[in-house]
């Protein structure tokens, strides 16, 4: 019987560049998303929304009787403002067990043994979240931007309205980066998914209350402050240019919305870690 040699062999594989790893993390996470149907069809729910907007566009542009439907830069402050909910929906069924889930399959200490950083780790399981995110908010957004000129047979809206690709970038980031850095910093601190998404809508429900307190029973002056979503929709009152709904000055709501992304930074640093092995 013949015996084959074992000794060193040159690895012959193809290797991957530095710094890609975080991309198959997202890819898988993105894979187990779409193979549920029971998200595919939140997805096309969050749709319908954008559906309607291009009937009235189309509605608006082919019938001047209906001026009155015209689309305004107020129509995309609205619309983004309508995703919220599917925002909400998204980040607790994506990401309430991105992180969680490996501790509790102790699958972190894995992860951080192999030749992949935090920073990967955790850029992997924010961009298999915010790519959702963005799936249902930017994406439908430019889309109605593009549907306006295709319909209208021109690009007078879009020159009239120039600062709405950049109004449009830079809010639906902060709704993506908001919620995704939130709800990851929720999932590092616990081992149950169920109970990550418990606490993500519990906050958020909890300060609009709070806020809906101050408001209307004390009267209180900058009470969206202690609303996220709140101080949210005050910045995006001001990047679109429309009326502001509170009396909190802008600089301190888009303080409030840094505050939080930094804290969410903090958190993720301390708890994603992996576990020091001593020879």
């Amino acid at each position: 019987m013949p015996i084959h040699d074992q000794g060193y062999r040159r690895y012959a594989g193809v290797k991957d560049a530095r710094g890609q790893a975080w991309l198959v993390i997202a890819r898988a996470g993105v894979k187990t998303m779409v193979a549920k149907r029971l998200f595919l069809g939140l997805l096309l729910i969050a749709w319908v929304r954008f559906v309607y907007e291009c009937i009235r566009v189309y509605l608006t542009t082919n019938f001047g009787q209906l001026t009155v439907l015209a689309t305004t830069a107020q129509t995309f402050r609205e619309f983004l403002e309508f995703q919220e909910i599917f925002v909400f929906f998204i980040t607790i069924y994506v990401g309430a067990g991105l992180i969680a889930n490996d501790r509790r399959a102790n699958a972190l200490q894995i992860y951080l043994s192999k030749p992949l950083t935090r920073f990967e780790y955790v850029a992997g399981k924010a961009a298999t979240l915010a790519l959702f995110l963005l799936g249902v908010t930017w994406v439908p957004a430019m889309l109605l931007l593009v549907v306006q000129c295709l319909f209208a047979g021109s690009f007078a809206f879009l020159r009239e309205h120039l600062f709405l690709l950049p109004a449009i970038t830079v809010y639906a980031l902060l709704q993506v980066m908001l919620a995704t850095f939130a709800m990851l910093a929720l999932s590092s601190m616990s081992k149950s998914a169920r109970f990550v998404g418990i606490m993500y809508a519990g906050l958020i429900f909890f300060t609009d209350s709070v806020f809906a307190m101050l408001k209307f029973l004390v009267k209180a002056s900058g009470a969206s402050l202690v609303s996220p979503t709140q101080s949210l929709a005050q910045l995006g009152d001001a990047i679109f240019r429309v009326p502001p709904r509170h009396d909190t000055p802008v600089i301190l709501s888009l303080g409030v919305i840094l505050f939080l992304l930094v804290a969410s930074v903090v958190v993720l640093e301390r708890k994603v870690r992996g576990v020091e092995v001593v020879a």
